[in-house]
């Protein structure tokens, strides 16, 4: 199964290139604008109204992860992948967002460039993750170590965002691993103390050929999804994301908590995705939707939004890969000008 008709998305026509000198602009002008449009926009209220929920992930590029495909530098483009993630996020029908404190100002800066142009608030009622945790850059040695640097459960709080991401990636011979799973633990802890969702993501890995590589099998992944769901004081507000495989109704059998599924690197064609995340929601009633990221904003020359919209069917309507195929090709292109009639 592959889309067909497949166009190359123009990316410059939704989000001019210019946008990004503004952005900067601001940065050093009213660097306040932040804090302001943080604190006006209207909160979530109830995280998952309908019991589902589909958000975008954006942190790759603050852990040294910017390749895609056989580009390695693609999301080191701050303008395109900005603009990528700006083109689903603004879509009504469009969750929410969770990404790490830099990119999600630049988020809350062209809110504010938007709004003062007399454009419509594209932020009130979304959930606003905070990555909380950047420290194990890749390719560096000790990165299993992954120190906690970016958003603190405070500053979460004091932002008013829904809550926090954190992940801890467990090589069996590498007693790091454990450091990382304590940082979760105490994260999970302060996050539940203030009403805040953890958003949790539990990774089998092994280290081979210098680096890092994932080891997702079903005996793995119920291991650590056990692990997950013990972290913390509490885990009333504890969401797992777990990577689908096959067997996936075993993984999720592991907990009772709601599950999340992530989408691992681009695969630049949306087909897979679209097959994997279908049969997942139907693998456990604790299936709750996705948090995804490079498999919907670099989808190949395919629309990003028409393909968030296409997960999305999959995640509220239960359609299958073949309709949601058919969906991309009924948004493609949709609501081009959003942005840039504002830019």
């Amino acid at each position: 199964m592959a889309t067909k008709d497949r166009r190359q998305f123009d990316l410059a026509a939704f989000f001019p290139p210019s946008a990004v000198d503004e952005i900067t602009e601001v940065r050093v002008s009213r660097p306040e604008v932040v804090v302001e449009e943080a604190l006006a926009r209207r909160g979530r209220g109830p995280l998952a109204p309908q019991g589902r929920i589909a958000i975008l992930a954006s942190d790759h590029p603050a852990r040294g992860v910017t390749v895609v495909g056989d580009s390695p530098l693609r999301m080191g483009n701050r303008w395109e992948y900005l603009g990528r993630v700006l083109r689903v996020i603004t879509a009504p029908e469009w969750d929410g967002v969770m990404t790490t404190p830099d990119f999600l100002e630049e988020i809350l800066i062209v809110h504010r460039l938007v709004r003062e142009r007399g454009g419509p608030s594209f932020l009130d009622g979304k959930i606003i993750i905070g990555c909380m945790q950047r420290g194990g850059v890749a390719g560096v040695v000790g990165e299993i170590d992954d120190r906690f640097g970016s958003y603190s459960p405070e500053s979460l709080e004091a932002m008013r965002f829904e809550g926090g991401k954190m992940m801890f990636r467990v090589v069996p011979d590498d007693e790091r691993s454990l450091l990382t799973i304590d940082y979760c633990a105490r994260a999970v802890t302060d996050l539940a103390r203030r009403g805040l969702y953890s958003f949790l993501e539990p990774l089998p890995m092994r280290h081979a050929d210098g680096r890092y590589v994932s080891d997702y099998t079903v005996p793995n992944l119920v291991k650590l999804v056990s692990v997950a769901a013990g972290l913390g004081e509490s885990s009333r507000y504890t969401w797992l994301k777990i990577p689908y495989v096959d067997g996936f109704d075993t993984v999720v059998r592991a907990t009772t908590l709601p599950v999340l599924m992530l989408g691992g690197e681009s695969r630049e064609d949306p087909a897979p995705i679209l097959r994997e995340f279908a049969d997942g929601m139907r693998a456990g009633g604790n299936v709750r939707g996705v948090l995804v990221g490079r498999n919907v904003t670099f989808p190949g020359g395919e629309d990003p939004l028409a393909v968030a919209l296409a997960v999305r069917g999959i995640v509220y309507d239960g359609l299958t890969d073949e309709q949601a195929v058919g969906k991309i090709a009924e948004i493609r292109g949709r609501d081009m000008e959003m942005l840039s009639r504002y830019f």
